[in-house]
């Protein structure tokens, strides 16, 4: 596979219907989906996880025997007082360009342009090991970080947001000395 990063998206919450970003939920792993990425991704030995209870509960599923390498960083974005909240009870976002939804915070959140500036180094230590290595580097995280990965190689934050990430997929970058340079696939499950 040579220096990629693989940014694998936690299974599902067990509590759907909710924006989670630093609320700690349960992961709902369907055992089937996760042998399936298993087998793609099993082998792979250098491995960094956010410290999210759904994000360990997938890492468990994949890596079994293993222990996950923490990382602070890796966390959600956190949406403030709207963390927890029911889709129905958050306000109309979909007025504001790109650029105003990455910049836009909740009260007491971050906004994407945050968790970017956040996530990016983090992304850029895996990618450094990842081609020292010249192995890949997994990474178990959430949306927003797989979405701050693909913004990172294309330049701006607000185009991250483009991109809808399945649960228990997997993203993957191309890794140059410079960090990730280019998308090879993105939602594999």
């Amino acid at each position: 596979m040579g220096a990629e990063l693989l940014l694998i998206r936690h299974a599902p919450v067990a509590e759907p219907g909710r924006l989670m970003g630093r609320t700690d939920v349960a992961a709902r792993v369907d055992p089937l989906v996760a042998d399936r990425v298993r087998a793609w991704v099993g082998g792979v030995s250098l491995r960094r996880c956010s410290p999210a209870l759904r994000c360990r509960q997938t890492f468990a599923a994949l890596w079994p025997d293993a222990a996950p390498k923490l990382d602070t960083r890796l966390w959600e974005q956190d949406f403030g007082d709207h963390d927890g909240l029911p889709f129905g009870d958050l306000p109309d976002l979909g007025v504001l360009s790109s650029a105003e939804l990455s910049a836009y915070a909740a009260p007491n959140g971050e906004s994407f342009d945050d968790l970017c500036a956040r996530v990016w180094p983090a992304l850029q230590d895996c990618a450094s090991l990842a081609l020292q290595q010249n192995a890949p580097v997994a990474v178990v995280a959430h949306a927003g970080v797989v979405r701050a990965g693909l913004a990172m190689v294309l330049g701006a934050a607000p185009l991250g947001l483009a991109f809808e990430i399945a649960p228990l997929s997997v993203t993957r970058l191309r890794v140059g000395p410079d960090g990730p340079v280019s998308v090879i696939e993105v939602n594999r499950t």
